[in-house]
C-alpha cells in the first residue's frame, strides 16, 4: 500500500480535495479558502472566549456609557453590570457561566488527551514553542467542534483522529497553507467524522450504524475465515470483540502502525468516495482488521494460554 508520495505537499492538497474541502476547480480555491478560515475565526472568536468577555460584548454600549468605565477597563465587570443570568453563581439554563463550567469538564479531558497524542514525535510533545503551539491548535479545534455539535461533544479518541489531519496540514511546504492548517484542519476534521460520527455516539451503539454492529461484522467475518480463532477468542476464552476492535475501528487504525504508515493506510481510506466507514474502502478497512486478526493468531494464543494458566 504505497499510497501518496511523501513531500512536495501532494497528500495535504489531495486529502483536502478527498475531503471536499477544496472544490475541484482550482480557480475557486483563494476564494472558498478565505471564506472557510474566515468562518472558523469566527467560530474561535464566538466560542472561545471567557464569559466575562460575553457579557462585556452584550453590554458594550452601557459600559461605554457607565460611569464605571475604568473598572471595566481594568478587566472586570462591576456589580451593577452583573444580572441574575450573568452572575458567575447562575444555575439558570441561560446563563453564560453556567454554561462555561459545565464546558470547563470537556476541556479538561481535552488537555489531557491532547498532551497524550503521540508523545514520540516532537511534532506534538515537548517544551518547544512549536509542539506548543500545535498542542493549542488541536485543543482549540477539538472544543469548537464539541461546543458547535452538543448531541457530540467530545469523545476520547477524537484527538487521535485529529492528529493526522494536522500533521499532513501544518507539514505542508507552502507557508499559505501550513499558517492556516488549523482552520483547514477544523473543517476536514468535521467531514471526515461526518462518515462515522455514529461511533462516537452513545446513544446509537446498539443501532445498524453504531459501533457495536460494525464489530458484529467483523467477528463474522472472522468466523467465516478462521472458525478456529474465532472460537477460541469469542467461545473457550470469551474474549469480547470490543476489547480488540474497538479502537482499531473508531480510531482508524491509527495506534495499531507506526505514524508514517498509518498516513499511507489513510491514503486509501479517504480515497473512497462514499468516505472511511461506507463503501467499498470500508470493507477493505474492516478486512484490514480482520487480517491483523489472523496475523497475530499464533501471539494471541500464546498471551490468552498465559493468562489463562497463569493469570498473576
Amino acid at each position: 500500500m504505497q499510497g501518496i508520495p511523501d513531500g512536495a505537499g501532494i497528500r495535504s492538497t489531495v486529502w483536502k480535495l478527498l475531503l471536499v474541502y477544496l472544490p475541484p476547480d482550482r480557480g475557486l480555491w483563494p476564494s472558498e479558502l478565505a471564506k472557510k478560515r474566515s468562518q472558523y475565526k469566527h467560530f474561535k472568536d464566538d466560542l472561545l472566549v471567557n464569559p466575562s468577555e460575553i457579557t462585556r460584548r452584550l453590554d458594550k454600549s452601557t459600559i461605554y456609557e457607565s460611569e464605571e468605565w475604568k473598572c471595566e477597563s481594568s478587566g472586570f465587570l462591576s456589580r451593577s453590570e452583573i444580572t441574575h443570568d450573568e452572575h458567575p453563581l447562575s444555575l439558570g439554563k441561560s446563563s453564560i457561566w453556567n454554561q462555561f463550567f459545565q464546558d470547563s469538564e470537556i476541556m479538561e479531558q481535552i488537555d489531557r488527551d491532547v498532551k497524550r497524542t503521540h508523545p514520540d514525535m516532537h511534532f506534538f510533545s515537548g517544551d518547544s514553542s512549536f509542539a506548543t503551539s500545535n498542542q493549542e491548535a488541536l485543543k482549540n479545534i477539538l472544543i469548537v467542534f464539541a461546543k458547535l455539535n452538543p448531541g457530540i461533544r467530545y469523545v476520547q479518541g477524537m484527538n487521535e483522529i485529529l492528529a493526522p489531519l494536522y500533521y499532513v496540514f501544518k507539514s505542508d511546504p507552502d507557508e499559505e497553507f501550513s499558517v492556516s492548517a488549523e482552520a483547514d484542519t477544523f473543517f476536514c476534521f468535521v467531514e471526515l467524522l461526518s462518515g462515522f460520527r455514529d461511533n462516537f455516539c452513545q446513544q446509537l451503539d446498539n443501532s445498524v450504524v453504531g459501533i457495536r454492529s460494525t464489530i458484529t461484522r467483523l467477528s463474522q467475518l472472522l468466523k467465516e475465515h478462521d472458525e478456529e480463532l474465532w472460537r477460541h477468542l469469542e467461545v473457550t476464552t470469551k474474549v469480547n470483540p470490543q476489547f480488540y476492535a474497538f479502537r482499531w475501528i473508531t480510531l482508524l487504525l491509527t495506534q495499531e502502525f507506526n505514524f508514517a504508515d498509518s498516513l499511507h493506510i489513510w491514503d486509501t481510506l479517504l480515497s473512497d468516495p462514499d468516505g472511511p466507514q461506507v463503501g467499498l474502502m470500508f470493507f477493505l478497512f474492516i478486512f484490514s482488521c480482520l487480517i491483523l486478526l489472523i496475523l497475530w493468531k499464533d501471539a494471541m494464543f500464546l498471551e490468552l494460554r498465559n493468562v489463562i494458566i497463569d493469570p498473576l
